[in-house]
């Protein structure tokens, strides 16, 4: 009795929900038939009830009142009945990774295999919480990141503004945006060759924001700018601090923008680090004026800078407008790498890549989020390769930590 009571009245107050997505399902019942992917299926199912009943526990050092329920073909719900903060979320997303993305999953008595999850979480009073945790999932995807946690009041369109708008403020006044870093390595060895900066804001609490979230609104409310300056200034740092190659990304628009402008020749002149910096000009982003473009591709090079093309393949791709821009490199878009086990997609890529190596133009794969597509990426002499498979994008420190422990 005591039980029904409490859960009718955890039930009705704030509740936690987490989404955890097993990825690559689809390939897991390719490669190896659906009754092994369902195999597995219940076999996570199993291993996310021992960690809800004997893990989570300790970490809220109290009794759970929760569901946990098979939602979708590889996506699972757990939803706790309480408010919990966002270190005890964290902690929880933790324990769920480490468990489940260490445990060896098995096929039959010989084969086993290891998965890779992604998580996304919200919590609120709301009805249609589902619906939030989804756009969290949706998020953490979008950036290959293998977590996000969304708070509702963003998506209730009478708070989502000035809630936004306080909240990059804030980054702005305690300078608090950072630039994550992602691995861009050699294909031939796997060494790491630079870095590509993504940028990332922050709540008070801590939590990330994405830049699905916010680079749309961010430049509707005019604060875009100076994010973009402050990330800019702190890769400038990094690159002479740390020592390492570093490509930011620029569109159009930030090309043309004087204030921009003049921070990235300002940290070209005074801080001499043009030799180790890469600017990708976004091809997804609609150029509408090619001399403008080169006027500045050709003023930043004479500092050294590399010059990249980056999502080409995503939109409006012309051969044509990149032999007119003097570029160093080409970044195939990630809607073609995932594909590049069809032929049709394989035969577009390869088009790319002899395209490139006639023009003596050096290529990179984004979104190489498996060791499949790796090996396909090797078979097109790619020269370098980026994504998920080598590493989701990190601060600084622990970039730092991972070379140090080398």
């Amino acid at each position: 009795m005591l039980d029904s009571l409490r859960y009718l009245k955890d039930k009705n107050n704030t509740h936690t929900i987490f989404l955890i997505d097993i990825l690559y399902m689809k390939d897991i019942n390719y490669v190896y038939g659906y009754k092994n992917g369902d195999l597995v299926i219940s076999q996570v199912l199993k291993l996310l009830n021992e960690i809800v009943k004997n893990e989570i526990p300790k970490i809220l050092n109290k009794i759970l009142t929760y569901k946990l329920k098979h939602l979708y073909i590889d996506i699972f719900e757990f939803k706790i009945y309480a408010n919990l903060s966002l270190k005890k979320i964290q902690k929880i997303k933790d324990i769920i990774l480490l468990k489940i993305e260490e445990h060896d999953f098995y096929l039959d008595k010989e084969n086993s295999i290891n998965i890779n999850l992604t998580i996304g979480c919200t919590k609120g009073k709301i009805e249609d919480l589902r619906i939030y945790a989804e756009k969290a999932l949706n998020n953490a995807k979008l950036n290959y990141s293998d977590f996000a946690y969304f708070d509702p009041h963003f998506f209730n369109e009478q708070d989502n503004k000035s809630n936004l708008i306080k909240t990059l403020q804030y980054n702005i006044s305690e300078k608090k945006v950072e630039p994550y870093l992602q691995k861009i390595v050699s294909c031939k060895d796997q060494s790491i060759y630079k870095y590509e900066a993504l940028m990332r804001v922050f709540d008070k609490d801590g939590s990330i924001l994405y830049p699905a979230v916010f680079i749309e609104k961010s430049k509707k409310f005019r604060l875009y700018t100076k994010l973009m300056a402050i990330l800019i200034k702190k890769v400038s740092l990094y690159i002479r601090k740390y020592k390492i190659n570093i490509s930011i990304n620029l569109d159009f628009s930030d090309m043309l923008n004087p204030k921009l402008k003049k921070i990235i020749i300002d940290e070209l002149k005074n801080n001499h680090i043009g030799e180790m910096l890469t600017i990708e000009i976004l091809e997804s982003q609609k150029i509408t004026n090619y001399e403008l473009v080169n006027d500045f591709i050709q003023e930043v090079k004479g500092y050294g800078v590399k010059i990249a093309i980056d999502d080409f393949g995503s939109g409006f791709s012309n051969y044509d407008n990149i032999l007119n821009l003097n570029i160093d490199y080409i970044k195939i878009d990630g809607s073609l790498i995932k594909n590049i086990d069809t032929d049709i997609y394989r035969s577009l890529i390869k088009s790319i890549v002899d395209f490139s190596k006639l023009h003596k133009i050096k290529v990179v794969a984004e979104f190489v989020s498996d060791l499949k597509i790796l090996r396909y990426v090797k078979t097109l002499d790619i020269d370098y390769a980026q994504g998920y498979y080598f590493n989701k994008p990190q601060h600084i420190e622990e970039i730092l930590g991972e070379k140090n422990e080398k």
